[in-house]
């Protein structure tokens, strides 16, 4: 929904007002749209229209999460807003039962979601939101926010008044620090990978190109620039800080990872066990696909098949110290490879960062929460089990997250798999009620020996015998 919002209509005390309209804040409203009895809320999204990183939806791209994980589903498989249901409207639901695919294209989730944004009442697109704060007189958050037009550019203000608020802003693209100044730099060939297919013809016309970054959006960059450059000079180098291109740890038991079993033992983890886990499970969301991985190295290959190795380097364990410009248009970037710790320089044409994303600022958004917010011992928000920001008890009202939650819930806080668990439990909590009931257990897995983590281990009526040394 785009243009004009009635502010007679914000003026009414909504029962809940999201920040963002990703797939988050997307499965969200969703979801609230079918609450009994209905539920006054409203979202705000500054983009024109959503888009689902459009930079990066390569073709034959699929997603590394079920159809099933789509926006409602595994909260509500009779939602109206399912993938299937999008598929019954476009009389699509025939080619994909007979396709057999259970990893759909990433271009189709984006259009699946699109569809959902286009019909959902509540979604205003063109609208940014400049601040929240807590009224104590009111009892209510105040949202301002900056209606835009057609070019991006203020046209009014507003205000909503809200019991809960909903952060789902998102991510943004990280760049290293090193390649900050000609990334920035306007005629710099050096692009993140989340506007690659944007600069793709200028890559694929470029004498070199450099790859960095280890994980699927970095295998999935130099996979589509290999297959579109010439057999014997493809000149293309993929560098990667970690120690392999790795797989992602895919196994059955590992995928229990992302369930809310898991969400629920980790965030119960002292903050500083949850600090020393998280940098060692990068494998369980940071790695490559093992698909994407055969599909590189059956096309490195097939180029080998009339003798000869392709012109390209993979080279994993190696960070960029320093880069700059050479001549006008050429890249030196000064590498040291971690485990040797020899250094040397790679002259390139282009670069393509593949370097992740990290949650987006949003400090001067909640600068008026800043007296009642409560953090960690790093400086981070403590978030509570129901996905709520801790603030002080004056503030009768909540202020929910979506994606900003990993040091506190995990690995899963990114995962689409959780968006409709997630959302479900953040309206069962609006509400006081339960209008998405939900799973007890969802893993095989016991996490944790605290009894309370495995409420369906039978009981076995037999004596243990001690153990003696002998």
């Amino acid at each position: 929904m785009t243009g004009s919002t009635p502010q007679q209509d914000l003026d009414r005390p909504h029962d809940l007002v999201g920040v963002g309209i990703g797939p988050f804040n997307l499965s969200l409203a969703a979801l609230a749209d079918g609450v009994p009895g209905g539920l006054a809320a409203t979202f705000f999204e500054q983009r024109p229209a959503f888009h689902w990183h459009p930079g990066l939806l390569i073709d034959g791209a699929t997603l590394q999460v079920p159809f099933l994980a789509d926006l409602v589903t595994l909260a509500d498989p009779a939602s109206p807003w399912s993938f299937l249901s999008y598929l019954r409207s476009r009389e699509r639901l025939f080619p994909f039962y007979f396709a057999e695919k259970f990893h759909i294209q990433r271009a189709e989730y984006d259009a699946y979601c699109r569809w959902v944004s286009e019909r959902l009442p509540g979604l205003h697109f063109g609208h940014q939101v400049d601040s929240v704060r807590w009224n104590p007189e009111r009892k209510l958050f105040e949202v301002d926010f900056t209606q835009l037009d057609q070019d991006g550019e203020a046209a009014a203000l507003g205000r909503a008044y809200t019991r809960n608020v909903v952060l789902g802003v998102g991510t943004e693209p990280y760049v290293p620090e090193p390649l900050r100044p000609l990334a920035d730099a306007p005629g710099v060939p050096v692009f993140h990978a989340a506007d690659y297919l944007t600069h793709r013809e200028t890559l694929l016309r470029a004498g070199h190109v450099t790859v960095i970054g280890s994980g699927q959006s970095g295998a999935e960059v130099f996979l589509d620039l290999l297959r579109g450059r010439p057999a014997g000079a493809e000149r293309i180098s993929w560098l990667a800080r970690t120690e392999a291109f790795a797989p992602m740890e895919y196994s059955k038991l590992g995928l229990e990872h992302f369930t809310p079993d898991y969400t629920r033992y980790f965030h119960a983890l002292p903050e500083p066990v949850r600090g020393e886990l998280m940098p060692r499970q990068w494998q369980l969301h940071k790695g490559i696909d093992a698909d994407t991985i055969a599909a590189i190295h059956n096309e490195l290959y097939r180029r080998t098949l009339h003798g000869g190795w392709p012109d390209a380097v993979l080279t994993p364990g190696v960070r960029v110290r320093t880069a700059g410009r050479v001549a006008t248009t050429q890249v030196e970037l000064h590498l040291e490879h971690v485990q040797q710790g020899s250094r040397s320089r790679l002259t390139t044409d282009a670069v393509v960062l593949a370097t992740g994303y990290r949650e987006r600022p949003v400090g001067r958004m909640l600068a008026g929460l800043d007296p009642y917010l409560r953090h960690d011992s790093a400086g981070r928000a403590r978030i509570d089990e129901r996905y709520r920001l801790v603030l002080d008890p004056s503030v009768t009202g909540s202020v929910y997250v979506q994606n900003a939650e990993r040091h506190t819930h995990g690995v899963g806080a990114p995962d689409l798999g959780l968006a409709a668990w997630r959302s479900a439990v953040i309206l069962n909590a609006v509400t006081g009620k339960e209008p998405y009931p939900l799973p007890r257990r969802t893993a095989f897995t016991s996490f944790g020996l605290d009894a309370r983590e495995a409420p369906s281990i039978p009981s076995q009526d037999r004596k243990l015998t001690p153990l003696v040394e002998h």
